[in-house]
């Protein structure tokens, strides 16, 4: 195939649908990969008729250790390797660390921080001997403030994230590989409904905080573009950034635990 074929992980709703449309509206094919096959082969419909590429659809749990590798040999299969990836797969999982079971953090830790590792790592390869490739990491604003109690790993992942695609990016600066950590804030999408959190993070942030998924994605697609190591979408979330930076540690902490309660759950 001529065109190039970008990988988005999580893609059947929210940013990863969003970056999807955008990939495929610069010509590129995309394979969608969820839990979900249903949700996949509809959204896949979508995309072809109103792009024209091709689509790949791969029903895969990244909770599970060989989902990264079977994701990449079912693309291989079709004759196709990975030009552009998009780690965009995650949620959150509330409650404190003492009182949730571990089963359930290692699966947040396999899918938010083992995962998109592991795919990137697999699929640098070839594109640094090509010459060109893409990788987007969705973090969050999150992992550039301090910790907050409740969702504890969610933070500590993000803040992984921003990392890695940091030194992925000064590694590859003469490679034709651009990396980009994209860290939005609120986000309207299907994340606070499924950790049951909508009602209680609705209540308490007022709308200017909010931005829609098509423009995270589109922020992320023109920073990736752009070659540059962080993208904050939003200048509220900027802003936040830019405090969060400056703050002496302990005033940051104690902000943390007055306003934390008003989208965490403990």
């Amino acid at each position: 195939m001529d065109r190039k074929l970008a990988l988005v992980t999580g893609a059947s709703a929210g940013i990863g649908a969003a970056f999807a449309k955008i990939y495929a509206s610069h010509g590129y094919d995309v394979a969608l990969t969820a839990r979900r096959q249903d949700r996949l082969d509809r959204f896949a419909d979508e995309i072809r008729l109103r792009h024209g590429v091709e689509v790949l659809t791969v029903a895969a749990d990244l909770a599970e250790a060989g989902a990264p590798v079977q994701i990449l040999e079912h693309l291989s299969a079709h004759g196709r390797h990975v030009d552009a990836l998009v780690n965009n797969a995650g949620y959150g999982l509330p409650g404190s660390f003492a009182e949730t079971k571990w089963e359930d953090q290692a699966a947040f830790l396999q899918v938010l921080l083992h995962a998109p590792t592991e795919l990137a790592h697999r699929v640098l390869p070839g594109m640094v001997e090509r010459r060109f490739g893409r990788i987007v990491n969705v973090a969050s604003l999150a992992g550039l403030v301090p910790g907050s109690a409740g969702h504890t790993l969610y933070g500590a992942v993000k803040a992984y994230l921003v990392k890695f695609s940091q030194s992925l990016h000064l590694e590859n600066l003469a490679t034709g590989v651009h990396v980009t950590a994209l860290c939005p804030g609120f986000t309207y999408s299907e994340f606070h409904d499924v950790n049951g959190t909508r009602a209680q993070i609705s209540s308490s942030t007022p709308d200017w905080l909010w931005l829609g998924a098509d423009e995270v994605a589109a922020a992320g697609y023109e920073a990736v573009e752009a070659d540059r190591a962080v993208c904050v979408p939003g200048a509220p979330n900027k802003a936040i950034a830019g405090v969060a930076k400056i703050l002496p540690d302990d005033w940051a902490l104690a902000l943390m635990a007055s306003q934390g309660p008003k989208f965490r759950k403990v």
